[in-house]
């Protein structure tokens, strides 16, 4: 085991899948000679030659058109979106083509391609570099969708997501870059769909996503010491596929729950989760879902406002005061 950067576990990720196939090919804006927008993909191109690590020009549709092609003359292309705001102007491309076409040809054709995209608020980006997008594409049957919160889940879930046949939308929170953590020294997978339950507690159960993960963590820490509340947090890292059967087993054991995730409230990641503990385990809880959030707007430049719409520790510890009410 050593301890790693988030940027450093997707880059060693990247390596060892190109390494060991060499159909992986990566491409982007500003991806080769200049490393990617955060640096992830910085000797890459040096490695492996421009054949297979190429920048391209500003246009996503464009990107994501030739990563679909690309894997259906046999490539396993990994495409970089530089902020996930801008998966929208290759809308056509993701969900009429790149989630529909294994099913419209029967199966006949496989379509492994990963889009990575940043996405996030805290670095004053406003709203056209702020935004996720995530819980938008749960509603594209034939897309899975992966939000790592750390450094080992984030290198093995995108190794398994290259070797996948089937389409992931491979989203990084832009402040996790440098979050480090502990990673195996030996080649590992994560299989996509399966629920991590990062800290265990018998009093509450917190569903955290992406950059909410730590920040849930962080409070949990502060609740046992302060108050004695003993705090369960589960990581769902993939969003589609869903595994919700840790957390209705957290639920089964603790009765109270609060989902933790970035992106707006309304129709977010956590109202899909809300809705399927409602269909499963409403009879164990002890007191409403809560959920933390963004609020619905778009995101401000002014550091203090960004801060302000965007969910922080302190909205955690809220919604732990409003479930023990």
């Amino acid at each position: 085991m050593r301890e790693i950067t988030y940027r450093e576990a997707i880059g060693e990720a990247y390596r060892e899948e190109m390494r060991r196939d060499r159909m992986v090919v990566t491409f982007g804006e500003d991806l080769a000679e200049y490393g990617g927008a955060f640096a992830v993909t910085q000797g890459l191109l040096e490695e492996f030659g421009p054949d297979r690590v190429r920048t391209t020009p500003i246009s996503e549709a464009a990107i994501v058109g030739c990563a679909i092609g690309s894997a259906m003359i046999g490539l396993r292309p990994v495409a970089e979106i530089m902020f996930d705001d801008f998966i929208f102007c290759a809308g056509d491309q993701v969900v009429n083509q790149l989630a529909k076409l294994r099913y419209m040809s029967a199966g006949q054709l496989k379509i492994p391609v990963v889009i990575r995209m940043a996405m996030g608020a805290g670095l004053s980006q406003a709203a056209q570099h702020a935004q996720c997008v995530m819980g938008m594409f749960m509603n594209v049957p034939g897309l899975k969708i992966a939000c790592p919160a750390t450094p080992y889940d984030a290198k093995g879930i995108l190794k398994s997501s290259i070797r996948d046949d089937s389409p992931v939308l491979f989203f990084e929170h832009l402040k996790l870059y440098d979050l480090k953590g502990r990673v195996p020294d030996e080649e590992y997978l994560l299989p996509l769909g399966r629920s991590d339950i990062k800290r265990k507690g018998k009093d509450l159960t917190v569903v955290a996503i992406a950059e909410m993960v730590q920040k849930s963590l962080s409070v949990a820490e502060k609740m046992e010491k302060e108050r004695g509340i003993s705090i369960e947090v589960i990581d769902p890292v993939t969003l589609v596929p869903l595994d919700m059967e840790p957390v209705i087993d957290s639920v089964k054991k603790t009765g109270r729950v609060i989902i933790a995730y970035n992106g707006p409230l309304t129709n977010g990641a956590g109202a899909e989760i809300a809705a399927r503990l409602a269909e499963s385990a409403i009879e164990y809880l002890d007191s409403p879902v809560y959920r933390v959030a963004e609020k619905d707007c778009p995101i401000p430049f002014a550091p203090h406002l960004e801060r302000a719409v965007t969910p922080q520790e302190e909205d955690i510890v809220d919604a732990v005061n409003k479930v023990f009410k």
